[in-house]
């Protein structure tokens, strides 16, 4: 079965760093085109950032865009995002999704979260 598994949140401080990983497993990975999502508390599901499934064409929000990099290795089956800059708002929980179509923002899998906190 589909499996994605979301790991490196945690806490960072404003203008630090982090790196999302999604392992993901149950599915041919490269050929599909994978996003990431966020939820912060209180707030609905944001897209974040999207990537085509051979990695060619990459799209971010806009409220990310500049700051994150979105990445994929499909040798080992994994997602990638590269969060700098960051900033209290970013603070979420954010989740890898397989695409089902062609929208950024239609999924049919998704991991449990991984947990970020931008704190001073």
């Amino acid at each position: 079965q589909v499996q994605l598994v979301e790991s490196g949140g945690g806490l960072a401080q404003p203008g630090g760093s982090l790196r999302l990983s999604c392992a993901a497993s149950g599915f041919t990975f490269s050929s599909y085109a994978m996003s990431w999502a966020r939820q912060a508390p209180g707030k609905g599901l944001e897209w974040v950032s999207g990537i085509y499934s051979d990695g060619s064409t990459t799209s971010y929000a806009d409220s990310v865009k500049g700051r994150f990099t979105i990445s994929r290795d499909n040798a080992k089956n994994t997602l990638y995002l590269q969060m700098n800059s960051l900033k209290p708002e970013d603070t979420a929980l954010y989740y890898c999704a397989k695409i089902k179509g062609s929208s950024w923002y239609e999924y049919d899998y998704w991991g449990q979260g991984t947990q970020v906190t931008v704190s001073s």
